[in-house]
C-alpha cells in the first residue's frame, strides 16, 4: 500500500504537508536552533512523532487481536540532535507507561509489538533508541 503526501515550502523555513488519503495537513518549522521560529515541529521531530505512536499503536494492534482492554498508554520520547556535523538525530529516549500490571500474560508480546514498530525498524542503527516500559495496573 502506498500513501501520498504532498509538500509546500512556504518560505521562512516553514513546510505545509498534506496527507493525500485525508486531506489533512501539518505544518512544520525550523527549530530555533537551526535558524528556524520553532513555532511548530521540525522535521525530525516528526520523526520522534512517529516512533512515538507507531510504537503506541502496534501495542494497540497487538492487544486488538488479542482482545486486551489496553486503556490509555502515555507515551514520552525525548529527541537528542548530534552537536557535531553532520545534524542528526543521536538519540530518542523513549518512556510508555503501559496501564496494565506488570505480571500481564502478554507483557512480554506487547513491548516486542512495541520495539518492532515500522518505524523503529525503519531507523538508522546510528540512532540510539533506550526505550523504558511502566507498568502500572
Amino acid at each position: 500500500m502506498s500513501v501520498h503526501i504532498s509538500t509546500t515550502y512556504l518560505g521562512d523555513l516553514r513546510c505545509e504537508a498534506t496527507h493525500g488519503p485525508s486531506s489533512m495537513n501539518l505544518l512544520t518549522d525550523a527549530p530555533v536552533d537551526n535558524m528556524g521560529k520553532g513555532e511548530s515541529f521540525s522535521p525530525t521531530d516528526l520523526v520522534a512523532t512517529a516512533l512515538g505512536t507507531c510504537m503506541a499503536t502496534t501495542m494497540g494492534i497487538y492487544a486488538k487481536r488479542q482482545d486486551i482492554d489496553l486503556g490509555r498508554i502515555a507515551v514520552s520520547v525525548e529527541k537528542e540532535m548530534t552537536k557535531e556535523s553532520p545534524r542528526r538525530i543521536a538519540q530518542l529516549t523513549v518512556e510508555l507507561r503501559v496501564p496494565l500490571p506488570e505480571s500481564h500474560a502478554h507483557r512480554e508480546a506487547l513491548e516486542r509489538a512495541a520495539l518492532t514498530c515500522p518505524v523503529a525498524k525503519s531507523l538508522h542503527a546510528d540512532v540510539a533508541m533506550p526505550v523504558r516500559f511502566v507498568w502500572n495496573g
